[in-house]
């Protein structure tokens, strides 16, 4: 069959964006990628396509919403080298867990019209509502866009976003047990996307737990900086928290009979300002370089070695219209210069 230059371009450019490999349990994963949440909380923002600008100097290439704004896919289209990651409204999951034909019209809505020139790459159901007053929702959401992507034959993984709050034990990482509500709305998740071989996406934030508790959780530690094992797990060796945490949950995984199911990192990140010493430029600098770099090893974690994974940082901008403190300060960027808060790439 013969290719036209155009078509050889784009398939040439999908081998380099979407290389993946191959873990021991058969699922597909994406590869040791650095994706950015851009997130829309502010009223001092550039436009979108200054945006996608950004991103494209720098590199990145997952790109994380988290709902379906039209400025933002529109300045996506024609823009295929670009993975996108959109998300469902939190509250509008009780109106699609209802029935099949809600979902259609959302599907219709939000996702159809992009199809032709925006790589839709997931969509996300529901941001951390496992556990919660949402959380029963995302299953039958999750069970309608997956029917209606198989029957149209589109590659677009359908998943959620959950917290660590779902985890009731995770020190030492072996200890790793969800919550009883973690259980009853997560594991049914768990089971549906070991299904359709499509990885869990994961909030992990080594800085709420560092500043809970700062005299006994160790900065450098928490920040990819120690040198040596901190924490000794049975066999396991962790020098750095963020592994801990994957590590706990995969083990709570483990323990509900959900075995080699990939974890995507939808969300970390360190504040900048916020919370006196412990939220500086520096900190923040410190830990999302290590994240990177750690990311980019391939080298996986303790209890997934030479497993590699995506991991998208949280966030692009600072968002003024978040809650006041550290939550306005994750961002790599001033929105009303663009000029970064710390060197990362």
């Amino acid at each position: 069959m013969l290719y036209s230059p155009a078509k050889l371009f784009w398939l040439f450019l999908s081998c380099i964006v979407l290389f993946v490999n191959y873990n021991n349990s058969g699922f597909v994963t994406a590869a040791n990628s650095i994706g950015l949440n851009y997130g829309l909380l502010g009223n001092n923002l550039p436009p979108p396509s200054t945006v996608i600008n950004l991103f494209k100097s720098l590199n990145v290439t997952k790109i994380r919403i988290f709902n379906p704004n039209t400025e933002v896919l529109n300045a996506l289209r024609g823009r295929r080298e670009f993975q996108v990651m959109v998300g469902v409204r939190d509250e509008e999951l009780d109106h699609l867990k209802s029935n099949e034909e809600n979902v259609r019209e959302w599907f219709k809505n939000n996702i159809e019209p992009y199809l032709a020139d925006v790589n839709i790459a997931f969509i996300t159901v529901g941001n951390e509502v496992i556990p919660g007053n949402y959380g029963d929702f995302v299953l039958p959401v999750m069970r309608s866009l997956t029917n209606l992507v198989k029957s149209r034959n589109l590659p677009i993984s359908i998943s959620t976003v959950v917290a660590m709050k779902n985890l009731a034990q995770s020190y030492p990482p072996s200890n790793g047990t969800f919550t009883s509500l973690g259980r009853k709305q997560l594991v049914p998740v768990l089971q549906l996307l070991s299904q359709t071989r499509t990885p869990i996406l994961v909030n992990i934030y080594p800085y709420f737990a560092y500043a809970e508790d700062p005299k006994s959780i160790r900065l450098d530690y928490a920040t990819f900086d120690a040198r040596t094992v901190v924490v000794q797990d049975r066999q396991l060796g962790y020098s750095n928290l963020f592994d801990a945490i994957f590590d706990a949950f995969v083990w709570a995984m483990e323990k509900e009979g959900v075995k080699g199911l990939p974890m995507v990192v939808s969300e970390t990140g360190w504040p900048s300002a916020g919370n006196g010493s412990l939220t500086t430029p520096d900190i923040a600098g410190t830990y999302n370089r290590n994240f990177v770099q750690h990311i980019r090893s391939g080298k996986g974690t303790p209890k997934r070695p030479n497993n590699g994974m995506d991991g998208y940082i949280f966030a692009t901008f600072n968002e003024n219209k978040k809650p006041a403190g550290v939550e306005q300060n994750f961002g790599l960027y001033n929105p009303s210069d663009m000029k970064p808060i710390y060197k990362l790439f």
